[in-house]
């Protein structure tokens, strides 16, 4: 028998086996792997989705934290997974699409090595200052920049971030030079802001929810293309004198490639649903987020549109992490 009969035929017998075990899905425990630490908003979102998702569909989802190498780690975990349902991650925008530029070896391909399942959440940076700056606004920022070249310094949560890279865009799209300064923890960036030794700081905005409501600092800009539902009184940096501009964290589950399509619409169902209702809204709009709930497809053009954007800034800026 030749080789291309004999593969057909151990399909075929395996077919009865895998349609037996799609229709049974799930008969055990899921894992959902957050690929950062506890505490923080990818692992917010991920609880979040495992117990909705969970709860609705009477399903196990155990979230298990594998941080390391920027998300890289645990999505490389999810990636040489069996593409069998039961291994779920939950990428963003760093490890989906700026980190395959930053990096100079990466464990997996971003576009062919997942199953897109849905884009789930998004969030924009907001850029603050402290109350005692005389910046009002952007163009008041950027008028600063020019008046004192290379002078102005802004703080973000580290290299190849969305608030480090954004920065850098807005700096060749304005033509000024203000530098862009990686922190370790949001706590020593507010320190450095209000005692004057930083300018502006782009910010996660959960980073600065405490010090935005006591009023010590003042948000000029958020970086969405439209206005955020959770400050919608700050104009974004689009419709002050730079349209077209946006940078988002966002959040979407992913699938090792070959995820068989009964087990990815089961998936995207249930993302979906847990995201439509208005107490999920609620608990995302705290941490200034915004449920986006796509298709597969949907979130597949989504990350190629987005790993070719940051993909330009990373080369154009020749930043690279090792």
């Amino acid at each position: 028998m030749h080789r291309r009969a004999l593969l057909a035929a151990a399909g075929a017998l395996a077919a009865p086996r895998i349609a037996r075990a799609q229709a049974g899905y799930p008969d055990r425990p899921i894992r959902l792997i957050a690929p950062f630490p506890p505490g923080g908003g990818t692992d917010m979102i991920s609880r979040e989705i495992g117990t909705r998702v969970a709860a609705a569909a009477g399903w196990t989802v155990v979230v298990e934290n594998r941080p390391g190498a920027g998300g890289n780690i645990g999505l490389d975990a999810v990636a040489k997974a069996a593409p069998d349902g039961y291994t779920i991650g939950m990428g963003q925008t760093a490890n989906l699409a700026i980190n395959p530029a930053l990096y100079r070896s990466m464990p997996y391909d971003a576009l062919r090595d997942f199953t897109p399942i849905g884009l789930v959440a998004q969030q924009p940076n907001i850029i603050v200052v402290a109350k005692q700056s005389p910046v009002r606004n952007l163009p008041d920022l950027i008028a600063a920049a020019r008046a004192r070249p290379g002078q102005l310094s802004a703080g973000h949560p580290g290299n190849g971030t969305v608030g480090h890279l954004s920065g850098e865009v807005l700096n060749r799209q304005a033509g000024v030079q203000i530098l862009q300064v990686p922190y370790r923890g949001a706590g020593n960036v507010v320190t450095d802001l209000l005692a004057g030794r930083l300018d502006v700081y782009s910010a996660n905005p959960l980073s600065v929810k405490g010090v935005l409501e006591s009023g010590d600092v003042r948000a000029i800009a958020v970086t969405s293309a439209a206005r955020a539902r959770a400050f919608p009184d700050v104009p974004t940096v689009a419709e002050q004198g730079f349209p077209g501009f946006e940078a988002m964290n966002w959040t979407g589950l992913v699938a090792p490639a070959g995820l068989p399509e009964a087990v990815l619409a089961r998936w995207s169902g249930e993302m979906r649903r847990s995201l439509s209702g208005p107490d999920m809204a609620a608990r995302l709009a705290a941490e200034g987020s915004e449920p986006v709930g796509s298709t597969p497809a949907e979130f597949q053009a989504t990350l190629a549109a987005e790993i070719a954007k940051w993909g330009q800034v990373v080369r154009e800026g020749q930043f690279r992490l090792d």
